[in-house]
């Protein structure tokens, strides 16, 4: 059976990992990746690291407005739609790239399947917010990550297809921790010793498209009295310029890491901060204390957990959270699965398609 999965921006590079490995045991999966990421350092050397066949499709689309962004990845995607009539579409999580591939799909009478489905952070001035809602909206199968996720989409209605498997993000971690160990020199390279210093990544349009927020939160990270590792995003690196603002000495930026190298150095943090949901569970998965730079969270079983602490921007909140977070070693239930999520998707997945024929 033919099933295309869609893909843009470095989260879904790895959850496809596992998954398009699982899916191609069995199916023709046909890969396409929009351009929502595009440059080196957060495309290409994601699909070297994780051994991610080539895209069947890359559809070049790149960045732009939300509006203009996602209409063009609609029309490009609907175009290798009709081409290529698959018995399904799979999209991944909450990006520009997950709604246009649903809404392309749904629109051709293509089931779609959403991986990480369920999840809110309650907070619709988020644009990923939006994007996730409609896509478990349209959705055929559901394929949530905790039994929380899927109380979430009963409450909004929706129980026909959906499915507890865990978290894909799991299976990569286990998949590739091994060889980051083995072959990372991130470490050597910057000469640090392991849990001697904080790692920190800064995204999201809540906190970089605000001045405000993105002055109290280098502000922060300037006080902290460890050096602070920060691989900077592209948009990050350009509001720090256009609002003149100046990391303090501790602050070492980096280029965008790839996965092996980011696994490492999250590995051997003392403590991580992030805006990124990726990397709180990643950073759960791992062992290290979190602080959740935004106001919620979608993994909130990690901060019932006692991993992971939501400050939002309050730079006396981050300071006193990072402090006490080194103090104590909580419990660490699993969360989020086995590790077997890809194989659970994929049998899920076949049975429904042999079924319907």
């Amino acid at each position: 059976m033919a099933i295309v999965s869609i893909v843009g921006a470095r989260p879904q590079f790895i959850k496809a990992s596992p998954l398009s490995l699982e899916l191609r045991r069995r199916h023709r999966e046909i890969l396409v990746h929009t351009g929502q990421h595009y440059d080196h350092g957060m495309s290409d050397i994601f699909f070297k690291d994780l051994g991610i066949p080539a895209p069947d499709y890359h559809l070049g689309i790149g960045s732009g407005s939300h509006g203009a962004q996602t209409g063009g990845m609609l029309s490009a995607i609907e175009q290798v739609l009709e081409k290529e009539r698959p018995q399904a579409v799979i999209v991944y999580g909450d990006t520009n790239s997950t709604l246009a591939g649903a809404l392309a799909a749904v629109k051709l009478h293509i089931p779609v399947a959403h991986i990480e489905a369920g999840l809110r952070s309650f907070n619709r001035s988020m644009p990923e917010e939006i994007n996730r809602v409609v896509a478990d909206h349209v959705s055929t199968w559901l394929f949530t990550p905790s039994a929380t996720s899927r109380d979430q989409l009963a409450q909004e209605g929706i129980s026909s297809g959906v499915h507890v498997v865990g978290d894909i993000m799991y299976d990569a971690l286990l998949m590739h921790l091994e060889r980051a160990e083995q072959r990372s020199r991130i470490l050597h390279r910057l000469e640090l010793a392991p849990k001697s210093y904080y790692l920190a990544t800064i995204h999201r349009a809540e906190n970089t498209d605000s001045q405000d927020r993105l002055t109290r939160l280098f502000g922060t990270l300037n006080r902290l009295e460890r050096p602070v590792i920060l691989p900077i995003h592209p948009r990050t690196s350009q509001k720090l310029r256009e609002y003149r603002i100046e990391p303090g000495p501790n602050v070492r930026c980096l280029d965008p890491l790839g996965y092996l190298d980011m696994l490492n150095i999250q590995k051997e943090a003392a403590c991580v901060l992030t805006d990124s949901g990726g990397v709180q569970k990643e950073a759960y998965y791992l062992e290290v204390p979190c602080i959740t730079l935004r106001t919620e969270t979608e993994w909130i079983e990690t901060t019932t957990a006692g991993w992971n602490r939501v400050c939002g921007t309050d730079e006396e909140q981050i300071l006193a959270a990072v402090a006490e977070l080194g103090k104590s070693r909580p419990s660490h239930p699993n969360l989020y699965g086995d590790g077997d999520t890809a194989r659970r998707i994929v049998q899920i997945l076949g049975e429904a398609l042999q079924s319907n024929g």
